[in-house]
């Protein structure tokens, strides 16, 4: 049933897309005309802005995230916070266009995962399950004066789904093809791919996690450069290092690798303490940090061929890669020589805003939210049949 939160008989809608990604390097935002609702949605992008959180800010992220040292004092204040600093990347991608905020009349927001257990563990005695993003909507819609979506993920983990990945039903709506197979990889803090068979329906659509994107990347660089830099800018260091064959056999070791799909990952297994353990691994071996990050950077091209060659039931004819990966050069060169049977292209090349497609996607599934449509892909996350995803907070 749909709800009446959309102004009413306007055909086409302006929204806002927020997503603060697992490398907590900011806040992405992306204004769109979104006209239609299901297969027949058409997304215009009118703006983007990507804001960088300040150092602080960022350290208190990735301490959180880290499922140590921290309680409900600062949830709490970080939940607020966020949702001002994501009312803040709203107001700025309206200004980088040239529309009055007022305009907006609907915001998706992912908000910040803090963690993320998709997989049942032992919590007091009993199997337990949990997802944790963050960003309060009530924030957004004050600031906003506009309804906001947020919270996706939860209502898809009670269907019995991983709540991730989210984007596939998204990139069903705007990127499949009648007559190619084509798969999409995202690579933010992790990577994800999205298989799109030709002529496909939502039900034969799957996704997952292939594992780390850009996350061990970032963390080797801040290591090397001693927290100079969050990460190899157009893959220069790895560039300057070679590929350490010992060392990418035992990172090819890894066991969510060879993990059937459907599965997810995140921080809590390839955050710091794999970093520890590869680094350990690479200073026994004699490494630079350079061949460290070469090595880290062709294991990320590695866990993607492995994924589009064993994990998936179709060929890939195409590869469509975005997020901060695809700025990578020195990735994107791994890439390709790892999948010569396959056209490896990015967003950009196909005129499309690579960075800003996650933060899209968010502001399509609020609009499918408000139409009442169910807005997950089964297949891909897991789910027992398809849900509405999404909380709404009104304006």
């Amino acid at each position: 049933m749909e709800l009446s939160i959309l102004p009413a008989g306007k055909q086409t809608i302006l929204a806002i897309g927020l997503m603060s990604g697992t490398s907590a390097d900011g806040v992405d935002a992306a204004l769109v005309e979104i006209t239609g609702w299901s297969t027949a949605t058409r997304v215009r992008q009118r703006g983007f802005v990507s804001i960088p959180y300040e150092e602080p800010m960022r350290r208190e992220l990735l301490r959180l995230a880290a499922g140590g040292a921290g309680g409900s004092r600062d949830l709490c204040l970080v939940n607020f916070r966020l949702g001002a600093l994501f009312a803040d990347a709203c107001e700025a991608v309206c200004a980088a266009a040239g529309v009055d905020p007022g305009e907006v009349d609907l915001v998706g927001s992912h908000g910040h995962t803090f963690y993320h257990v998709p997989v049942a563990e032992d919590y007091l005695g009993a199997p337990g399950r949990g997802t944790l993003q963050l960003g309060e909507a009530a924030v957004i819609a004050q600031r906003l004066g506009c309804p906001v979506v947020g919270d996706f993920r939860v209502r898809d983990m009670a269907a019995g789904g991983l709540g991730a990945p989210l984007v596939p039903y998204t990139e069903y709506l705007l990127y499949r093809s009648e007559s190619e197979n084509i798969a999409l990889q995202n690579i933010g803090g992790i990577g994800n791919v999205t298989m799109l068979p030709a002529g496909c329906g939502l039900k034969d659509v799957y996704a997952f996690d292939t594992g780390p994107g850009n996350m061990v990347m970032d963390a080797l660089a801040a290591r090397a450069t001693g927290g100079a830099r969050r990460w190899d800018e157009g893959g220069r260091l790895a560039a300057r290092g070679r590929v350490d064959a010992g060392l990418l056999e035992w990172l090819a070791r890894d066991e969510y690798l060879r993990l059937p799909p459907p599965k997810t990952t995140g921080r809590e297994y390839y955050g710091q303490d794999y970093v520890a353990r590869l680094v350990e691994e690479g200073r026994a071996r004699g490494l630079s940090w350079e061949d460290m990050l070469a090595t880290a950077t062709d294991f990320t091209a590695l866990t993607i061929q492995y994924s589009l060659e064993h994990l998936c039931a179709h060929r890939a004819q195409r590869l469509i890669v975005g997020g901060g990966g695809a700025l990578n050069p020195t990735l994107m060169a791994f890439l390709r020589r790892r999948l010569p049977g396959c056209r490896v292209m990015t967003n950009e090349e196909l005129g499309l805003d690579g960075n800003a497609k996650e933060a899209v996607a968010f502001a399509v599934l609020a609009n499918e939210f408000c139409h009442g449509a169910p807005n997950n892909a089964p297949r891909a996350t897991g789910a027992a049949r398809p849900v509405v995803m999404g909380k709404l907070t009104p304006a």
